[in-house]
């Protein structure tokens, strides 16, 4: 006798802490279940061509005729609890994680059986509360198919599963997850570095804690045998106690690095202390003494003292060229820590004090490169968020400080990036600003701003799928960045050039929840929202587009991206006139 067997799309949906909730009111928690299943969970499942095949307690196994429609519908499911829980009291709350599988199922009614119903089950506890995982089977079928942007998190060893897992975390045109996507851990030893207490007792050298870590990540991600945490994303964690083995977890990381830092006149104390993030365990732990005059050497022995517990078979050669002062003037190293600070604001006030800093960095050292690559960097930001006045002027100023930091900065990762971003961007000189930032990840592999700006010169060079590759290195370096918003702008504009507008306005919808006032990411959403006929989130970005730039017109492209091939310009600017936007 023949087994019955189907292919079907399988959710599994289970509600995040029911058994705390059980605990703390089993009466209520029960009504409130039965309220959502009967006002959200069955009218999403049924409009979208699902069948609940049953419900276990806390949770849910839904069969799908289409793996497309099980992920709208999983979109639509949580973005319906989530306004269900507004002004809901926290800890009752009905949230829920989802798992999406497509594969062979055996059974009718009541029950349904198969290995492509225990994957989409081990998927589901992968998946953070309020949020969706899919297989890689769904993901094939799903893509440039849903307004989501699809996130591979990398393989997973599930259990009683014989291979291994390809999953994606499905990140949706919504604000109903708050949470970080759990990451795996990279094969290389890997460490993120939190923000150093400022012991000084002046809020004021707070920049100066901040930069000696910045310092130390630096000098750490030249090793190309260590995987390093961008310091946008480890910053998030200033001032907040955290868990290191949380750290670890929303970071991907196997060891964390945390200490303090002291000034009193021309004195400086460093205290550090390694962590193993999956085990809590105190690998080392040091302080380190000295004159203002010796602080480079107090870096030096940090940074040594760390790879020598978690990676000692580093080649020699390496450690040496970890070992480079950026300046030997401390003044000009005091301007370019606070120009770092005032950059890092991302705002037109920070933008200015920014440039005056590295300026002054340079007047203190005219052979400070990274300083001369900072300040062209700043002209990049300018013309990003549509800052700069005097176009002429400031093209020929960011050519002549590009120029001078890959002069002096031949082995400095810093000064070539940020320089190659500037000719590249501001000057147009697309060919040799990539040379240098391909130069910059050859010394600093672990650059997340380098890999970044890396996806744009190819973006503008019409390779999306290697600008996709690294614009998603990026986004490993640095997870949680602030700016993060940045990378995913480069990951939209890619896709849409790519021809998938759908993701492509998945990822614009996506930048703008982190609130980047970036011109691009109202173009690409216009356009894609245009190509695709979705007239309300073609308007918003009309809008969205009004409010940054309000005299903006199709003719403006032609500065706003240094395009290489015409047909990119043609394709962006006949979406932008489908959505109404002048010539």
């Amino acid at each position: 006798m023949s087994t019955n067997r189907r292919l079907a799309a399988i959710m599994v949906a289970d509600v995040v802490g029911y058994s705390r909730m059980m605990e703390q009111d089993e009466a209520g928690t029960l009504v409130a279940l039965k309220e959502r299943r009967k006002g959200v969970l069955e009218p999403v499942v049924k409009a979208h061509g699902g069948r609940i095949v049953k419900v276990m307690g806390d949770g849910v196994l839904v069969e799908f005729g289409s793996a497309v429609n099980a992920v709208q519908g999983a979109i639509e499911l949580q973005k319906q609890m989530a306004a269900a829980n507004e002004g809901v009291e926290e800890g009752r709350r009905i949230i829920l994680r989802i798992g999406i599988n497509l594969g062979d199922v055996i059974g009718e009614g009541s029950d349904i059986y198969g290995e492509g119903v225990n994957i989409a089950a081990r998927l589901e506890a992968l998946a953070e509360p309020g949020g969706i995982v899919i297989s890689d089977k769904v993901e094939i079928e799903v893509r440039g198919k849903v307004a989501a942007a699809l996130d591979d998190i990398g393989e997973h060893q599930l259990k009683n599963i014989e291979r291994a897992v390809r999953v994606h975390a499905v990140m949706a045109n919504r604000d109903f997850s708050h949470a970080k996507p759990r990451l795996s851990l990279p094969e290389r030893p890997s460490i993120a570095v939190l923000p150093f207490a400022n012991m000084s007792g002046d809020r004021e050298q707070e920049y100066f804690a901040d930069g000696i870590v910045e310092d130390i990540i630096t000098a750490l991600s030249r090793f190309n045998a260590l995987f390093v945490i961008a310091r946008n994303s480890s910053f998030t964690y200033k001032g907040r106690n955290v868990d290191v083995k949380q750290v670890g977890r929303e970071l991907g990381v196997r060891y964390v690095l945390e200490g303090s830092v002291r000034r009193a006149g021309e004195r400086v104390r460093i205290t550090g202390q390694l962590i193993d993030a999956t085990s809590g365990a105190h690998l080392w732990a040091d302080r380190f003494d000295g004159g203002l005059q010796d602080l480079f050497d107090l870096q030096d022995q940090v940074t040594a003292s760390v790879v020598g517990a978690i990676a000692p078979r580093l080649e020699q050669a390496e450690i040496e060229r970890s070992r480079r002062k950026p300046t030997e003037s401390l003044d000009a190293y005091d301007y370019y820590l606070r120009g770092m600070a005032a950059l890092h604001r991302w705002t037109k006030d920070g933008n200015e004090e920014a440039l005056a800093m590295f300026l002054r960095a340079i007047e203190r050292d005219r052979g400070f490169a990274a300083a001369y690559g900072m300040a062209a960097r700043c002209y990049s930001q300018r013309k990003v968020c549509g800052w700069i006045a005097d176009r002429d002027a400031e093209i020929g100023e960011t050519r002549r400080l590009a120029g001078r930091a890959a002069e002096l900065g031949k082995d400095d990762a810093i000064a070539l990036c940020t320089a190659g971003m500037g000719l590249a961007y501001v000057a147009g000189e697309l060919d040799d600003g990539a040379a240098l930032i391909d130069r910059a990840l050859a010394l600093n592999p672990n650059f997340a701003w380098a890999w970044l700006f890396s996806g744009w010169t190819h973006v503008w060079k019409g390779e999306p799928e290697t600008a996709i590759e690294h614009a998603s290195r990026a986004l490993r370096l640095s997870p949680h960045d602030p700016q993060i918003s940045n990378v995913h702008t480069c990951l939209a504009a890619a896709h849409f050039f790519a021809g998938r507008y759908a993701n492509a306005l998945a990822w614009a919808e996506t930048s703008v929840l982190g609130q980047f006032n970036h011109l691009l990411t109202a173009c690409v959403a216009a356009a894609a929202a245009a190509y695709l006929g979705r007239d309300d989130e073609m308007h918003k970005a009309l809008m969205r587009l009004e409010e940054i730039e309000p005299n903006f017109k199709v003719s403006g492209l032609a500065w706003l991206l240094p395009f290489r091939r015409p047909e990119l310009f043609a394709s962006l600017a006949e979406g932008l006139r489908k959505a109404g936007l002048p010539e």
